[in-house]
């Protein structure tokens, strides 16, 4: 469902480049409405992960420092983002090249440890797949224990759509965009698929240290560190409490990068104060972004009223708000195409096309709409959790409550398939003026050059 979220947000993207596809596409296609509506959903949505992952920092840090406030370590962490973001957008780049090279390293030695660990090779007993055939398992809880499973899961695929916001700084959008779309399916194999395979073969439901586990502040719940554990590395926890720790700041400090350039493109439309389109002479929209940074530090503040409560709020209202505008790709998406066609272009002449439309945009639609729907069972069955509904479902009238604002305030209207505009703001009206490089076209793509793109640093 991700990979066909991300190539429909490609498609767009490489054929109008903008810093704020998810309003702009939204209102362009749709309904003004619905654009200032998705544009503030996506903003809020990163700004309360940028707040989850102040609590999480001040969590992590814990582990080693437990008679040190959190607190100092989270206004720390927002530091370090903030400065890192204010630099340039070469700050902001060079950052996340390094802590995702960090990132990838350490799964790699991961999905190495734990295929050892499995097959017995590390010293224990050979444990192949005995652990899915214990009671509950491989499925926990049936059906509910899916639908609990995908808001959070939710939540930590978020931040693969940020290649569309990406898009507006990009300098060969024609090239670039396509080629990180195309890398989303294999980060996702490497990362999630294998990952959560190597976990679940490795550690069983019923583990005391996750079942038991005092508190999320309890390090020892990490199912990382418990594979290394089975492997006999039980100083893997420090090592494994430095990566997330890392891998919180990198999530951070993505979800501020896309938060503020989303408000500054709201503020050049209108839609958000004037004041927020100031930019620096390094092109950073420095108002926007301490706006937003003002903001996750309020939304931190509250949550001092409990960090783990909290924070499992924080992550179902922003997991929610994320199938929202997952959704909201899949519409335009849908509407872009169906215009395109309308209006006689050949979609042979798209700088990029997306894989398997119209069943992309219908699957992920499909499958986000049962689990909204989902999302709620476990709150209602076997006993109705009016906090929990609330917690679960509260991004949805925010939602509505951001479109009919602006829609009767504005009186916008539905945009005809006919008087969609295809042609302002496109990449090939860019090219044509001068506005953004033109590359010649390069070789067949390759195994090799696959790989070297994917070692490669960050533009300036």
């Amino acid at each position: 469902m991700v990979f066909f979220v991300c190539t429909s947000l490609g498609e767009m993207s490489t054929f109008i480049p903008t810093s704020d596809p998810f309003n702009h596409f939204a209102a362009r296609f749709m309904d003004p409405a619905l654009g200032f509506a998705f544009g503030w959903n996506y903003w809020y949505s990163w700004m309360l992960t940028v707040a989850s992952e102040l609590v999480a920092c001040g969590i992590i840090v814990q582990y080693w420092l437990p008679h040190i406030n959190g607190i100092v370590w989270s206004l720390i962490a927002l530091t370090i983002m903030f400065l890192l973001n204010a630099i340039s957008v070469r700050g902001y780049g060079e950052a996340e090249f390094w802590m995702s090279s960090l990132k990838v390293l350490t799964v790699f030695v991961f999905l190495i440890v734990g295929i050892l660990t499995v097959t017995g090779v590390t010293g224990g007993d050979y444990i192949g797949g005995r652990n899915w055939h214990i009671e509950g398992a491989p499925f926990k809880d049936h059906i509910v224990g899916i639908l609990k499973a995908c808001i959070v899961a939710a939540f930590s695929f978020q931040g693969t759509e940020i290649v569309g916001v990406t898009v507006g700084e990009c300098a060969n959008p024609r090239r670039d965009v396509p080629r990180a779309i195309r890398s989303v399916f294999w980060r996702i194999l490497f990362f999630y698929i294998s990952s959560i395979l190597i976990i679940g073969l490795v550690i069983p439901n019923n583990d005391k240290n996750l079942v038991e586990a005092g508190s999320v502040g309890d390090v020892g719940i990490s199912p990382f560190t418990r594979v290394f554990e089975k492997a006999g590395a039980n100083w893997a926890a420090h090592i494994m409490n430095a990566v997330v720790l890392i891998t919180v700041l990198s999530a951070g400090n993505s979800g501020l990068y896309a938060c503020t350039r989303v408000m500054w493109v709201l503020a050049k439309e209108g839609k958000a104060p004037k004041i927020l389109r100031k930019v620096t002479k390094h092109g950073v929209p420095i108002w926007a972004l301490t706006f937003t940074a003002l903001w996750s530090t309020v939304i931190f503040c509250i949550s001092l009223a409990g960090n783990q409560d909290v924070y499992v709020f924080l992550i179902n209202l922003s997991g929610l708000s994320g199938i929202g505008f997952w959704m909201g790709i899949g519409l335009c998406h849908w509407r872009f195409r169906r215009a395109y066609v309308a209006q006689g272009y050949d979609v042979k002449d798209l700088p990029y096309r997306a894989a398997f439309f119209p069943f992309g945009p219908i699957y992920a639609l499909a499958l986000l709409v049962i689990i909204i729907i989902g999302q709620g069972y476990g709150t209602i069955w076997p006993k109705f959790d009016a906090l929990g509904f609330v917690s679960t479902y509260l991004a949805l009238p925010l939602f509505l409550i951001f479109w009919l604002t602006w829609k009767f305030t504005k009186k916008t209207k539905w945009v005809n398939m006919l008087d969609i505009d295809l042609t302002t703001g496109t990449l090939l009206e860019m090219e044509r003026n001068g506005d953004i490089d033109v590359f010649p076209p390069e070789g067949p793509w390759t195994w090799k050059k696959y790989f070297r793109w994917m070692q490669r640093k960050p533009a300036e």
